[in-house]
């Protein structure tokens, strides 16, 4: 058979794939922009700030954040993508807007209350903006509008990418709020308002083309939305997909677990830089530390395509792991040469961002399973990640404790030591259970799912919407 052409590439489709994943963006942002936020008020209100607060901030955002997953990455499935999106966007953007404007009254305790309160909600959204978003982003990265050797590349732009630029953007709009309203409490109590009130603007941007959109091909076309959950052929399902979906989940969870040592040293560099600094230092560093992130996602995206996201996230398993490894081997002449010890450990930032950062959503919305249960896996696996990032802040103190406290080499280097051999774990568990994604791959398995569950006994002609127009799938469109 003759090789089919790639489709020209049409930029309204390009559009849609951005509207479905970019709203991430406000997870990078809102997660970040809290702690920018958090250290405002601290300056604002400097004897009303107990460190249970913070806890509380943390925790509950946490928690929110796994409620949204398992709730969106079932309803994504059974109600579909798009009421998702909308909902995720709208939340998101009312809540930011909430904070912003959040008001306690004369007592300072009112409103960390309050914040915190509004912090589970947001938790809530960045969950269902997750298997929603990201879900129907991928999705649409295989219509016929979308070049080929585009398509995961596209999807990484669309997700980590605008994640890490959320990063960014939390220390970066403050600073710039610092700068016009000054250092007063008067000025600081403008900048903690907008810093947060900001998080709504991208999502109400992308909610009205949000609105106007149609369900992804993918969706209406192979769905389990007209069957019941218990009609669905679980059994088949995991029979066929359990590797992947264990791979994919042991990946997040290696992947959330290593970056949370690796914040440990942004402490080190900022403290031997600035010291105990001014707050327009302090912010002005934080955009630099968190700007690491970016050279890792851009550099990703050329790779992610040609490789495939699984050895692209092969490769950044392993050298982030080397980079480790010699950054802490390293580490007391380090602290001597901040300049340098700033260089390596940016490398080590990128690396993560080059490979598991980039690819686990990837491979989380594409290699999981098929479109019948892309949201439930999908979630599943997000959720995973988020416990590995918990079990790790959890452990974190007791280890450093173990080995002879926080202010000590060991206390430094040990949790980095343990996090670079997760992942070359990473890289193992991505050789031997997680398959290469390559174009068009969601089309063929939702053809080749549905070959099997019929040889089954299951019948497939209750998969998709019954009032759908999308065309049969072909023996050329399988092939492809």
């Amino acid at each position: 058979m003759a090789a089919i052409e790639p489709r020209a590439q049409s930029w309204s489709k390009v559009a849609n794939v951005i509207a479905c994943g970019a709203v991430l963006f406000a997870d990078g942002y809102t997660n970040a922009s809290s702690g920018a936020a958090r250290y405002l008020l601290q300056q604002v209100y400097p004897g009303s700030y107990d460190p249970y607060y913070g806890t509380l901030f943390s925790s509950l955002g946490f928690v929110g954040i796994i409620i949204g997953q398992a709730t969106f990455g079932y309803l994504s499935d059974r109600v579909g993508r798009k009421p998702g999106m909308i909902f995720a966007a709208a939340w998101l953007a009312l809540f930011s807007l909430l904070s912003g404007i959040a008001y306690g009254g004369r007592d300072p305790t009112t409103l960390w209350k309050l914040l915190i309160a509004y912090r589970f909600l947001l938790g809530f959204g960045i969950g269902a903006e997750y298997p929603a978003g990201s879900i129907a982003a991928s999705e649409n990265t295989e219509d016929e509008g979308i070049h080929k050797g585009n398509q995961q590349k596209l999807l990484v732009l669309a997700t980590n990418s605008a994640i890490d630029l959320g990063f960014v953007a939390a220390y970066l709009v403050p600073w710039i709020c610092v700068y016009i309203f000054g250092t007063d409490a008067e000025g600081l109590g403008w900048s903690w308002r907008l810093t947060l009130g900001f998080g709504a603007v991208l999502p109400l941007i992308v909610l009205p083309m949000r609105m106007a959109m149609r369900e992804p091909k993918l969706y209406r076309r192979s769905s389990g939305k007209a069957l019941k959950t218990s009609e669905l052929p679980w059994l088949l399902i995991f029979k066929r997909y359990w590797p992947r979906l264990l791979g994919v989940c042991a990946c997040w969870f290696v992947y959330d677990w290593v970056a949370y040592p690796a914040g440990i040293y942004s402490s080190t560099i900022v403290s031997a830089i600035i010291g105990d600094g001014d707050v327009k230092s302090n912010l002005a560093w934080d955009v630099v530390i968190n700007a690491f992130y970016l050279p890792g996602t851009f550099a990703g995206l050329f790779l992610v395509d040609r490789l495939g996201p699984k050895y692209t996230m092969i490769i950044g398993f392993i050298l982030q792991a080397i980079v480790g490894f010699a950054m802490s081997a390293a580490y007391t002449n380090l602290q001597n040469n901040i300049a340098a010890f700033a260089i390596l450990y940016g490398i080590y930032l990128s690396f993560g961002e080059l490979g598991p950062g980039n690819c686990i959503g990837v491979m989380a919305t594409k290699a999981t399973g098929p479109t019948v249960c892309r949201g439930i896996f999908y979630s599943t696996a997000a959720i995973v990640g988020k416990i590995g990032a918990f079990v790790a802040t959890y452990v974190f103190t007791p280890i450093q404790n173990d080995v002879g406290g926080s202010d000590t080499v060991a206390g430094e280097t040990v949790p980095v030591y343990i996090g670079s051999s997760l992942s070359i774990l990473g890289a193992l568990i991505t050789f031997f259970l997680i398959p290469n994604i390559n174009a068009d791959w969601m089309t063929r398995e939702d053809a080749l799912f549905r070959e099997y569950a019929q040889q089954q006994g299951f019948d497939v002609s209750k998969l998709g919407l019954p009032d759908d127009d999308t065309e049969t799938l072909t023996d050329a469109d399988e092939k492809q």
